[in-house]
């Protein structure tokens, strides 16, 4: 389980010795122009870079940079900087992003041929376990698993929200979108 909380790494070390579930050290961090999960870090990736200034510290923390959510309008990175940067996989399914965006991550994920997350963007613990990766059997630390995921052997999979849920979602977020200057997260 990667615990990609927005620019905070707490979570990894407070559950990383459980006993029961493997989990990865990663962050979404909140570049200048939107969203990008870090895989296999090792310590806080500092908010607000550009993306290539957020890749590289990425990559500087020992982790890999995914393209998080590539067609969430407010958040995510958009198509061009997706295809434009060069990230080291894409979340190509997230179980807060709409069905048509879903898709389309997808598609984009596979035309660029590059490893594949899919992530819950659980912002409640009952929608933890929404957005998963399915991957081999056998693999016993954090370090395989995202070893297993940087060599494409991860099937992404995601429940989507339901239409009323979408719809409750757009607002609110549109209204703090307003609130922050119609700036990104």
């Amino acid at each position: 389980m990667a615990i990609t909380d927005h620019n905070e790494f707490k979570a990894f070390e407070d559950l990383k010795d459980n006993g029961k579930v493997i989990v990865i050290p990663a962050e979404e961090v909140s570049s200048k122009d939107g969203h990008i999960v870090a895989l296999g870090i090792d310590r806080q990736i500092t908010r607000g870079m550009s993306i290539q200034e957020t890749i590289d510290a990425i990559h500087e923390a020992g982790g890999y940079a995914i393209a998080a959510h590539p067609y969430r309008w407010w958040s995510g990175l958009g198509p061009r900087n997706t295809k434009k940067y060069d990230f080291d996989g894409t979340e190509a399914l997230n179980a807060r992003s709409i069905p048509s965006a879903n898709i389309k991550s997808l598609a984009l994920a596979k035309k660029l041929g590059k490893p594949m997350t899919a992530g819950s963007d659980a912002h409640s613990p009952e929608r933890v376990g929404w957005g998963y990766v399915e991957l081999p059997d056998g693999l016993t630390t954090w370090q395989e698993v995202v070893q297993a995921i940087m060599e494409g052997k991860a099937v992404p999979h995601s429940k989507s929200r339901g239409f009323i849920r979408t719809l409750r979602y757009g607002i609110k977020s549109i209204g703090q979108w307003m609130f922050r200057g119609f700036r990104k997260m």
